[in-house]
């Protein structure tokens, strides 16, 4: 069974991605300690709500820079879901600006509604359409649904998106550099491919 350690931000009800990576083969530790996070072979940052909070607790508890730190030393996997891939980012624009990871360069910037019946926020089942050599999608073919919560999306270099959804003028769904992925939806509540596509992640 593989080990992996599910970061504890305080802004994220854990039982769903927890349950998640068990069902999908995985031994999950949660946990808020940085040292604890510095003996993983594998690291899920998962989130919701608010990127100033989430930092707020990652800074106050060292996770923030154990996790630089720990990234730029060892290349194990890493997955931030939903907020946690937002984190990863240079900075936030939600109300106000807030400093991110920095883990792949990039700002996160309001969705923005280009066509009738596009709500703020983006809520439900989408749509997705992957890089060719995206191992996340593994067995998953392009336009794959997976279901999103959120109301901002990340602004990087295209060299770093790793797959897009064409909704809302067309925004980055997923993001990769190196060791390193984000995805902006949650795979913990897309059924079988959000199951397929955490398979994927733990047999890196």
């Amino acid at each position: 069974m593989t080990a992996v350690v599910i970061v504890n931000s305080g802004v994220c009800n854990l039982d769903s991605i927890r349950r998640a990576v068990e069902e999908c083969g995985g031994h999950p530790l949660v946990t808020d300690d940085p040292r604890v996070v510095e003996g993983a072979d594998r690291v899920i940052l998962p989130g919701v709500g608010s990127f100033a909070a989430a930092m707020q607790a990652l800074n106050a508890t060292g996770l923030a820079a154990g996790l630089r730190n720990l990234l730029a030393r060892r290349e194990i996997p890493f997955l931030g879901i939903c907020l946690g891939m937002q984190l990863m980012a240079t900075r936030s624009h939600e109300f106000g600006l807030t400093e991110g990871l920095d883990l792949i360069p990039g700002e996160i910037v309001p969705l923005r509604s280009t066509q009738a019946g596009e709500r703020i926020p983006h809520m439900g089942w989408n749509e997705t359409y992957p890089q060719p050599e995206a191992t996340l999608w593994r067995q998953l073919p392009a336009g794959t649904d997976f279901y999103f919560v959120h109301s901002y999306h990340y602004e990087c270099a295209g060299g770093d998106v790793l797959a897009t959804c064409p909704s809302y003028g067309g925004f980055t769904a997923a993001v990769q550099r190196g060791h390193m992925m984000g995805v902006q939806f949650h795979p913990e509540k897309s059924q079988k491919a959000g199951f397929q596509l955490l398979r994927n992640f733990l047999a890196l």
